[in-house]
């Protein structure tokens, strides 16, 4: 039989203490450098085994501070589907009715060069110009995810949809508004990361600087396999677990 790794039998006694309130809720565990002395074990395999009970949502890490019992938050469940309908453009995905996004901010700015990483993924070419659009997504008057949005104006240039959140088919979304200047959507492409908020990000969503996040990288692709948009799409891992939810092809 494999030996359990060494961080695994940490973490669970580690959590057990915690269960049994050895540690009342915010209150902060001793440094990370002093429980490793205490179980005899290497800073690394505390460290791994304390992020581990982060991950899951019991301790929370505040940088320059150290790591505290986290208060309960319940963390509700969003649901990616290319089967659900929904109102707003960046995300091509419902939310349950219980803590759906129910409103949102966008701020668009055209003639944006395209960064080189948000080229490759275009197809474009470096400084080719786009729609670059910022959006913040709230749910009951709390922040629960971030959008930045590329669009190529050698698409979207002129048209009446150039503005992903102005004009008739404002917050329509990506497939809506490319269908109306006769561009038709076939295949989103999706590539979830675990990352680490950024201090802007944390700022924006009410988290710690350094808490888990799912950063989600996303590309949407014509009939024609060009790529007509791309997206980094954060979500708290406290608030939200991200379910993908796939149709089964009949014969």
């Amino acid at each position: 039989m494999p030996r359990e790794a060494p961080y695994l039998a940490v973490a669970d006694t580690l959590r057990a203490r915690v269960l049994a309130g050895e540690w009342e809720i915010g209150e902060r565990l001793p440094s990370r450098a002093r429980l490793a002395q205490e179980y005899g074990v290497g800073r690394n395999v505390m460290q791994r085994a304390v992020d581990r009970l982060i991950v899951e949502g019991l301790l929370e890490g505040r940088a320059g501070s150290g790591t505290y019992v986290r208060v309960p938050r319940e963390r509700l469940r969003m649901i990616r589907s290319r089967h659900r309908g929904h109102r707003g453009s960046p995300t091509l995905a419902g939310l349950r009715e219980r803590g759906r996004a129910g409103s949102w901010d966008a701020h668009s700015q055209v003639r944006v060069p395209a960064p080189e990483a948000i080229a490759e993924r275009l197809a474009i070419r470096p400084g080719d110009l786009c729609v670059a659009t910022h959006y913040e997504f709230l749910a009951d008057g709390q922040p629960v995810q971030l959008s930045a949005s590329w669009e190529p104006m050698a698409i979207t240039g002129g048209t009446p949809v150039v503005l992903p959140e102005k004009g008739l088919l404002a917050g329509k979304g990506v497939v809506e508004r490319m269908r109306s200047i006769g561009v038709a959507v076939e295949t989103v492409v999706e590539l979830p990361r675990p990352a680490r908020a950024t201090q802007a990000q944390a700022k924006l969503l009410g988290i710690g600087l350094g808490d888990l996040v799912l950063r989600i990288e996303r590309i949407i692709y014509d009939t024609a396999g060009r790529p007509v948009e791309t997206a980094d799409i954060v979500v708290p891992d406290v608030r939200r677990e991200v379910v993908y939810e796939f149709g089964v092809d009949r014969p």
